[in-house]
C-alpha cells in the first residue's frame, strides 16, 4: 500500500463499499476531509452527495468478480474499506450474501491486481458470542457466534484473514463493537428507543401523554462505541504499517462492558421526555444474543496507536439531537 506523503491519509485513494450506508457516509466524509480522493460505492448513492468524494452507483450483492477488478482496476485505490453488508432485519440465507459472499469476491478481485491495495473489513463483536462476565475478550479468543448476524461477519472475517495468509492480501478485521451516533440503525435497539423517544417529545411539545416506552428484559451488558471513535479507527487502520497490521483481527470498541438497563434509561434521562419505561414484554421473543460483550482493545492501542476517546454521554446526546425537535432538544 502506497503511504500519504504527509504521514496521514492525503492524497491516497479510497473506495468505501456501503458508501450511504450509516458508517460508511462517515468515513467517506472523514477521509475526505483528509486530503484523500475518495469513492462511495452503493446501490443507490444519496441525492446529496457531493461532487467529491465521488458517488458510484453499484449493485454489491449482484457485481460478480469481474465487474469489481474492472472497477478496482480504473480506480487503482490504495485503501478499500468494506463497510457494505446486512444487518439484523435481514434473514440468514440475505446477511450471508451480503456479510461472506460478497467479502469473498471483494478478496478475489483485490488480490489479482497489479497493485493491491489495503482491505478494511469492518467486523463486528457479535462475532465472538458469549464472553467472560467481568473480562474483555481479546482477538486470541475462539470465536462461537450465536446469532445470524455474527455466524455470517464471521464468515467475511475468515475470507479476509485466509486471502492475506494464502494469497498476500494486505487485509485487516476491524471487529467494531456496537457503535452509536446519530442516524444509528432505526432496527437497533438504540434507534428504536430513539425514534420513540422523538415521538414521546412531539407529543409532550404538544401537551399529550407520551405512549410508555417497552422493552424486553434490559439484562444484557454491551461494549459500545461511539460512531465518531470507529471512524478515526479505520482512519488510523489505513495508514499504519503493512507488516504489523495485515492479516489481524483488531478490536475496537471502549473496553468495557455497559449495562444495557442503566444506559437506555440515562437516554431517556438525557432526551428530557418524562416517559416510563417498561421492561418485559410478554409478546416479544426472547433474544438469542449473548449477555456479555466487552472487548480488549490493547491491540488497538499497540498496532493503531487509536482508543476511544468520547463519552457515552457525548454518544447519547448525538444520537438525541436527530430525532428531538428543537424545544426539547440539548435538555438536561
Amino acid at each position: 500500500m502506497r503511504t500519504a506523503d504527509n504521514g496521514g491519509a492525503a492524497g491516497l485513494r479510497v473506495v468505501v463499499l456501503g458508501g450511504t450506508g450509516y458508517l460508511g457516509r462517515r468515513i467517506g466524509e472523514a477521509f475526505t476531509a483528509d486530503g484523500a480522493l475518495v469513492h462511495l460505492v452503493s446501490r443507490s448513492p444519496a441525492a446529496d452527495a457531493p461532487a467529491d468524494p465521488r458517488s458510484v452507483r453499484m449493485d454489491l450483492l449482484a457485481a460478480g468478480p469481474r465487474e469489481l477488478t474492472e472497477f478496482f482496476g480504473s480506480v487503482r485505490p490504495d485503501v478499500v474499506v468494506n463497510a457494505a453488508g446486512r444487518v439484523w432485519q435481514s434473514g440468514e440465507p440475505e446477511m450471508a450474501a451480503g456479510n461472506a459472499d460478497l467479502v469473498a469476491r471483494v478478496t478475489e478481485s483485490l488480490v489479482g491486481l497489479p497493485r493491491p491495495p489495503r482491505l478494511i473489513q469492518l467486523g463486528t463483536v457479535h462475532e465472538y458470542g458469549a464472553g467472560t462476565p467481568g473480562a474483555g475478550t481479546s482477538e486470541e479468543h475462539e470465536p462461537a457466534p450465536v446469532t445470524p448476524y455474527g455466524r455470517t461477519k464471521l464468515l467475511g472475517t475468515r475470507i479476509v484473514l485466509r486471502a492475506a495468509a494464502e494469497h498476500g492480501l494486505d487485509g485487516v478485521v476491524l471487529r467494531l463493537a456496537n457503535v452509536i451516533g446519530a442516524g444509528v440503525l432505526a432496527g437497533s435497539l438504540f434507534g428504536m428507543v430513539a425514534a420513540h423517544l422523538g415521538e414521546a417529545a412531539r407529543a409532550q411539545l404538544l401537551g399529550e401523554k407520551p405512549d410508555e416506552l417497552r422493552l424486553p428484559p434490559l439484562r444484557a451488558h454491551r461494549d459500545i462505541v461511539d460512531a465518531h471513535d470507529a471512524v478515526d479507527a479505520v482512519r488510523a487502520a489505513a495508514i499504519a504499517p503493512g507488516a504489523d497490521l495485515s492479516g489481524h483481527v483488531v478490536n475496537i470498541g471502549r473496553g468495557e462492558a455497559v449495562p444495557m438497563h442503566a444506559l437506555i434509561h440515562r437516554m431517556v434521562e438525557l432526551s428530557g421526555v418524562d416517559l416510563p419505561v417498561v421492561e418485559a414484554v410478554a409478546d416479544q421473543p426472547a433474544r438469542t444474543d449473548a449477555e456479555w460483550l466487552q472487548l480488549d482493545v490493547s491491540r488497538a492501542l499497540r498496532l493503531l496507536r487509536w482508543q476511544p476517546r468520547r463519552t457515552l454521554d457525548a454518544s447519547l446526546r448525538d444520537l438525541l439531537a436527530a430525532v428531538l425537535p428543537a424545544p426539547v432538544n440539548g435538555r438536561k
